[in-house]
């Protein structure tokens, strides 16, 4: 028996099935506004295939609200005899959420500092790579979830340039041949590797500081899809958790059914 957790965020939607709290197999899908209910259950039911047969239970998260509601609508054609979590306020996570606004905070987020708290002993800091958004959430050494950063993602900050820039462009999102490009493409390259790099080194090493704790008691996790672009360049992470949203779900789920 598995639980289908699905983290829809605002470039790519991220499926995984989990067995006894570990991911068994994952997806990774566009997230398509336009795309309907029936379609989102197409695609689901097509992806699945046979283990379709073996999901008891359903978690998601999501920051695109339109897709919430056709997934929403599709879960209730597709899996109207399992127990459904939205990782939403009212629904219990277990995290004490220490920021001005807590109803505002991403549910990704929350599910996050949920996993990292859960996993790891101590203070932590969750960097995920989305393409949108790379996102920085503080867990402290109490548990809680006290705030964190937000900075472009880098695809979003590759398209921006090659939108804004006229003789710039699109190019592959790979390590160049060194720091110093010899051409426009590694100069992009560079930038998007090395600079994103030396960025998260600076927001790790500043949010350690005001987590007012010493540096090998923190516990820097480096997460999202876009994680392994950059995760050799830098020196500030302790582990790397590639399914941490979805091991988050599992726990959300468990705590609600």
């Amino acid at each position: 028996m598995a639980l289908l957790a699905a983290d829809i965020g605002n470039a790519h939607t991220v499926l995984g099935l989990l067995e006894d709290g570990e991911v068994t197999a994952h997806w990774r899908v566009s997230t398509n506004e336009h795309r309907t209910s029936d379609e989102w259950g197409v695609l689901l039911r097509g992806l699945l295939g046979r283990l379709g047969d073996t999901v008891t239970g359903v978690a998601v998260c999501a920051t695109v609200p339109s897709v919430l509601n056709a997934w929403r609508e599709m879960l209730t054609a597709q899996f109207p005899d399992v127990a459904l979590v939205i990782v939403e306020p009212g629904v219990r996570t277990g995290v004490p959420i220490v920021v001005d606004n807590p109803r505002e905070v991403g549910s990704d987020r929350i599910v996050n500092a949920l996993a990292a708290a859960s996993d790891f002993a101590g203070p932590a800091i969750v960097v995920d790579f989305g393409g949108t958004a790379t996102t920085f959430d503080v867990v402290d050494a109490e548990g809680r979830y006290v705030g964190g950063a937000i900075t472009p993602g880098i695809e979003i900050s590759l398209d921006a340039l090659s939108r804004g820039g006229a003789q710039l462009r699109m190019v592959e999102l790979v390590r160049p041949r060194g720091v110093i490009g010899k051409n426009t493409v590694e100069a992009l390259q560079s930038g998007m590797v090395f600079g994103v790099a030396s960025q998260v080194e600076g927001m790790v090493e500043r949010l350690v500081a005001a987590l007012d704790a010493e540096r090998e008691d923190v516990t820097v996790i480096a997460t999202g899809h876009l994680a392994p672009l950059v995760l050799d360049e830098c020196r500030c992470f302790t582990v790397h958790a590639p399914w941490l949203t979805l091991r988050g779900l599992g726990m959300v789920h468990a705590r609600n059914t």
